[in-house]
């Protein structure tokens, strides 16, 4: 693992219950054959991240069971709930005392967001005072590229499903 790659964490939110889904957990709903875990997992590594956390929350002792998330960190959140903020939160808070300076931040349900797409948007990384964000037809969106220096405002101020970073 080179020193670039080692300071980009993935992390991945993947806590979400899937209320409009009939309470199945987002992370294990099939795409392409397996777990949207699984794939959102492999689209961060492809984009060149070799650490990933992986935030959970609904049923997280079966998307651990039924996943195959090898090498991931996996985050426990029991606060998933809360909404998104909380995830964000956890995920950040896991990346302490790794050497990471920056977090590529994904989100487990939008599987039509490829390796391309977020390997843009980590490139976008030069210090822990980075931030970058995607976008479509120009509205900001996911993933997102969040330096160390911004953590500690981030979790304090991300709550619900609405983050509130500076970017």
């Amino acid at each position: 693992m080179t020193e670039n790659e080692e300071q980009v964490a993935g992390v991945l939110l993947a806590a979400g219950g899937g209320r409009r889904l009939g309470g199945r957990p987002k992370a294990l709903l099939a795409h392409r054959g397996r777990p949207l875990v699984e794939h959102a997992v492999g689209v961060l590594r492809a984009a060149g991240c070799a650490r990933v956390h992986v935030v959970l929350g609904a049923r997280a002792e079966e998307v651990r069971d039924r996943a195959a998330l090898p090498g991931c960190v996996l985050v426990d959140n029991p606060d998933w709930e809360q909404g998104m903020g909380s995830s964000l939160r956890a995920g950040l808070a896991s990346l302490a005392g790794t050497g990471a300076r920056a977090a590529l931040v994904s989100l487990v349900d939008q599987p039509g967001i490829g390796a391309e797409a977020t390997a843009r948007v980590r490139a976008a990384y030069r210090d822990e005072t980075s931030l970058a964000a995607a976008a479509y037809a120009g509205v900001r969106g996911h993933p997102v590229l969040l330096g160390a220096a911004h953590w500690a405002g981030i979790r304090a101020t991300a709550t619900g499903d609405r983050g509130h970073a500076p970017i």
